[in-house]
């Protein structure tokens, strides 16, 4: 996919508001050549998906071995609106709490006393840092079931217009 298609993809209206949420599905290769798919909070920055997580996260060393990860990002509601990314993971390990991750949490109802214990818990918990898992798209498409659908199902749309028409 070219660079200019996936910023087509990303720049629609309805793919920023996916990109705004907070939850994303993660999936990589394990170390012991098994899929994985996690629940990880997520910042889009405009051309970065940043993920940030704990620097002995079993991922690290899977991610170090093969970099290489697809993210879902999708709704709850009928019909469903889908997100799905590929992009090679970029590991930077930070010596703090990055701003991604708390940035990530901002959505999350607490009230300030809340937020103010809750920060105070990540910054005792994570006083060493954490690592940014930072993905650049490489390819993207979006489907809402209206005007995008999965591309199976495009193709067995055309197959029933052909039988039709045949």
């Amino acid at each position: 996919m070219e660079p200019n298609e996936i910023t087509e993809v990303l720049n629609r209206p309805l793919s920023q508001e996916m990109l705004a949420r907070d939850v994303a599905r993660l999936a990589y290769v394990a170390k012991d050549g098994t899929p994985r798919n996690i629940p990880i909070i997520f910042a889009w920055n405009g051309s970065e998906i940043v993920m940030c997580t704990p620097k002995n996260a079993p991922k690290l060393r899977a991610l170090r071995a093969n970099p290489m990860v697809a993210l879902t990002i999708d709704t709850e509601v009928h019909p469903p609106k889908i997100l799905l990314i590929r992009g090679r993971a970029e590991l930077d390990y930070v010596d703090d709490i990055p701003d991604e991750y708390l940035q990530t949490t901002s959505t999350y109802q607490m009230t300030p006393e809340q937020r103010v214990e809750w920060e105070a818990e990540v910054r005792s918990l994570y006083h060493d840092g954490m690592v940014r898992i930072v993905v650049t798209p490489s390819w993207a498409k979006l489907i809402d079931f209206e005007t995008t659908l999965p591309s199976p199902v495009e193709e067995l749309i055309q197959r029933r217009e052909e039988r039709r028409h045949a």
